[in-house]
Parts: structure tokens; sequence; C-alpha cells
């Protein structure tokens, strides 16, 4: 097991919480999610969420926009049924 602190914070959202800095990565080893220690922005709680849980926030000046399940959520929709983000895998190079 090792953790991680991060310096600095890093602007997060996770899901069913809501906006936040993570300030540290605690990582048990390979069979199991990265698990982000993230101070809540709203309500100042502590949260440990695991890997799939964690989102990064929109940023406007790198052109990240605000991930799909984070966007649905602002919209009212708490299914989880948003369209997942579909990866396109790359050809490594010879």
């Amino acid at each position: 097991m090792t953790m991680q602190q991060l310096d600095p914070p890093l602007p997060v959202h996770v899901l069913d919480k809501g906006p936040g800095f993570a300030f540290a990565v605690i990582d048990y080893g390979q069979e199991y999610n990265l698990i982000w220690v993230t101070a809540i922005n709203e309500t100042g709680e502590i949260w440990c969420a695991p890997n799939p849980k964690v989102r990064m926030q929109a940023n406007w000046t790198m052109g990240r926009k605000a991930p799909p399940a984070v966007v649905a959520r602002q919209n009212g929709d708490c299914s989880g049924d948003a369209e997942p983000v579909r990866a396109e895998p790359i050809a490594k190079p010879n």
C-alpha cells in the first residue's frame, strides 16, 4: 500500500458528492482501484472515493469540458444511464 500527497491538490468531481480538491491518492495494489482522498467544496467533508467515481473538473483554459457523467447529474439525471465516454484505441508505432 502506498499513499501519495498531491501538491498542488487536483480539482476533481466525485460522482454523487460534488466538486472538490483531491489532496492524496491511496494505492492498495494491482487488484484494487486507486482511492482519491478528496475535500468536497460544498460540505467540507473528506471522502475516500474509488477511481471509477472520480472525474477531473472542467477547465476552459485547457479545453477540457465537463465529463458526460457530471453533466448528466447536473441536469438532474441521477439514473447513471448517461452515455459513457468511449475511448478510441491508438495503434502503437513499431
